[in-house]
Formats: structure tokens, sequence, C-alpha cells
């Protein structure tokens, strides 16, 4: 295990998420086409940008959950006071 895999407020490495993958038998491009993916390189935005669906595939497959992966893209963000008046006017009209 990483170092980025010790510490729960850290994403895990690419290569990390990767490796255990492989390590599991096959490749990400492999559990890109077994899910649907006819081009595997889609599969890879993951790694650049939150993509829920493909983060649930790749959890999944590894017996994990997405936010024990990328802890980050699933924090809790704070509730603001100016969200919550927001919502209020939103309510009113």
């Amino acid at each position: 295990m990483s170092k980025s895999q010790t510490h729960s407020n850290q994403d895990w490495h690419r290569q990390d998420i990767l490796a255990a993958v492989r390590k599991r038998g096959i490749t990400v491009a492999e559990l890109a086409r077994q899910n649907g993916y006819s081009n595997s390189a889609t599969f890879y935005n993951v790694f650049k940008a939150p993509y829920p669906k493909v983060e649930r595939i790749i959890a999944r497959f590894l017996e994990l959950s997405p936010n024990e992966i990328w802890p980050s893209r699933y924090q809790s963000k704070p509730f603001h006071s100016s969200t919550r008046a927001n919502v209020k006017q939103q309510e009113v009209a």
C-alpha cells in the first residue's frame, strides 16, 4: 500500500489504482471493455476529473467504495448561509 492510500483524506495515486486492477488479473482497458466502453480512453478520464460512473465500476471491481479511492471527490462541502438564503428565495418564488 502506498503512502497515498494510508492517508484517508488523499486520493489514491493513478499508478496505485492501475496496479491494484492489474493485481486482480486484468488491465483498466479490459475493465472498461467489460463494462461496455468500446473506447477505453473514455474510461481513463476518471484519472483527470470526477467521473462517478467509472469511479463506481473501478471501486466495485476492487471491492471498495469510490470514496475510499477518491476521498477528495466525496468530501462533504460546507453549507454556507448564502446558499440557505438562495434556497429560501427559490422556495418563495
